[in-house]
């Protein structure tokens, strides 16, 4: 069996593969990996006094970016 270069996949094409092949735990590793290593956006704070609009903001723009993928 040939080794895979998960380095050449897109995160897509790693998630997808991953998804199709389950046993593959290097598979898994490698996305988990990739995922791992991106930068984490801060929305906010516990102590913020806008705590709440701030995580809602947050939730429709989410909501609002996976309908446009559609």
């Amino acid at each position: 069996m040939s080794e895979i270069n998960y380095t050449v996949m897109s995160d897509q094409e790693l998630r997808q593969y991953f998804l199709e092949h389950r046993q593959d735990k290097s598979a898994l590793r490698a996305y988990l990996d990739r995922v791992g290593d991106r930068p984490r956006h801060i929305i906010t704070t516990v102590d913020d006094p806008d705590f709440e609009a701030k995580i809602g903001a947050a939730v429709s723009g989410q909501l609002k970016a996976g309908d446009e993928r559609d």
